[in-house]
């Protein structure tokens, strides 16, 4: 039977096994078993109080933290992977009690079997559903299988995954949050494109529309006409109000108007796209591939945000790819750089990756941004490890073998 050891305070990474691979009768299919999960809960503090359009409409407080799932995963042959989860301002610690309870089926497993994994880890937890923090929960350990699959093969994720470019166009959005002082969001912005970011990100969606009107014209006139622009309310708008917003906003040629209304308003986003220019964004919020169905079916957006850590990991999220694509979307993956980076390289469309730079201290690599465009590294996997100040920041750890 499968044993556990819970700790509140970090633990020594596991060294790679030094077994052979497991052996099997001449023609059998599996190659290889799970010898030990660890999952690790990671509290990553940020440097300032952040706020967007729902800590000034009251309905979210200023967010101070961002609480990490990390699973790691090593076989009999000596392979290993690693994937994540996050939350933000609350769930965290759900995450990781779920992760804890259905881990333990992993044991044994072949990790090549990603797709059988998922639903008998969905099924292990299926009494809490098949969203939120159910699939967040899972995606952890399905993102380090691929990893595990793709570093197995010696090949970066995207190439695994069938790329169809090696690098892909980035915007920023940690530099235009409505905490920060439009002086210094347009030093912000000057320092992105100095950086090789090709894109900016600003957050509207406030009480007082008059401000976000002023905000983005200073931030268009500073830029210029030709350094592509989006903005994001946030969900803090209801129809009407989205409806007249887009309008004004039709002259700044917005590469988009993210989150005009709650994330779950179908049929509102279908009108807006149907009656705007300006393309429609949204997804990111959402917690399962059907309820992406939903807006597409609807024609809700132009572009769709998914999550890869919010929907269920890689399996998920190609799963939705390939229904974006048949339906011409264009894509632009919400958050979690080194995760989406991979899969918007694989998307047949050109697509957009969100460029934050809060998650820097947590791994000991850093992706290249040059001319606009996030680039793919030679590195196998994911191609990112953890940081001796991701170990500081451990509040708990379980881990899981034979």
């Amino acid at each position: 039977m499968p044993s556990s050891t819970l700790s509140t305070k970090p633990t020594s990474a596991l060294s790679a096994p030094d077994a052979a691979l497991t052996a099997v009768a001449p023609g059998a299919a599996t190659i290889d078993r799970i010898a030990h999960v660890k999952l690790s809960s990671i509290v990553l503090p940020l440097a300032n109080p952040i706020s967007d359009a729902k800590v000034l409409t009251g309905r979210q407080k200023p967010m101070t933290e961002v609480v990490f799932l990390f699973a790691e995963i090593h076989t009999d042959g000596g392979h290993e992977g690693i994937g994540f989860s996050y939350s933000k301002r609350a769930g965290g610690p759900a995450q990781f009690a779920h992760a804890k309870e259905i881990a333990p089926v992993l044991i044994g497993e072949d990790p090549s079997d990603i797709g059988k994994i998922w639903t008998k880890l969905q099924w292990a937890g299926a009494s809490v559903g098949r969203s939120g923090v159910a699939t967040q929960a899972i995606a952890a350990i399905d993102i380090a299988l691929w990893d595990l699959k793709a570093k197995r093969a010696g090949l970066p994720m995207a190439k695994l995954l069938g790329s169809h470019r090696d690098s892909v166009k980035t915007y920023n959005t940690s530099g235009g949050f409505l905490h920060t002082p439009i002086e210094q969001v347009i030093e912000n912005a000057t320092r992105s494109l100095a950086e090789g970011i090709g894109g900016i990100k600003l957050k509207v969606g406030q009480p007082d529309w008059r401000l976000d009107i002023a905000r983005v014209t200073a931030v268009r006139e500073h830029l210029g006409d030709d350094v592509p622009l989006m903005i994001d309310a946030n969900q803090q708008w209801d129809r009407p109000t989205a409806q007249r917003m887009g309008r004004i906003f039709e002259e700044f040629d917005l590469v988009w108007i993210e989150e005009p209304l709650d994330a779950y308003d179908a049929e509102g986003h279908a009108q807006l796209a149907r009656s705007l220019d300006t393309s429609i964004a949204t997804g990111e919020m959402l917690a399962s591939v059907g309820e992406h169905v939903q807006l597409i079916e609807a024609g809700s957006v132009d572009i769709i945000q998914p999550d890869a850590p919010r929907i269920g990991g890689f399996t998920q999220f190609l799963e939705l790819a390939t229904l974006a694509k048949h339906n011409h979307l264009q894509l632009a993956p919400h958050f979690a750089m080194e995760i989406h980076l991979h899969l918007a390289a694989a998307y047949p469309l050109e697509a957009w990756v969100e460029h934050f730079d809060w998650l820097d201290p947590l791994f000991n690599e850093h992706l290249e941004i040059r001319d606009g465009r996030m680039h793919v590294s030679n590195r196998p996997g994911l191609g990112f490890t953890l940081s001796d100040q991701a170990h500081a920041w451990t509040v708990a750890t379980a881990e899981f073998h034979r």
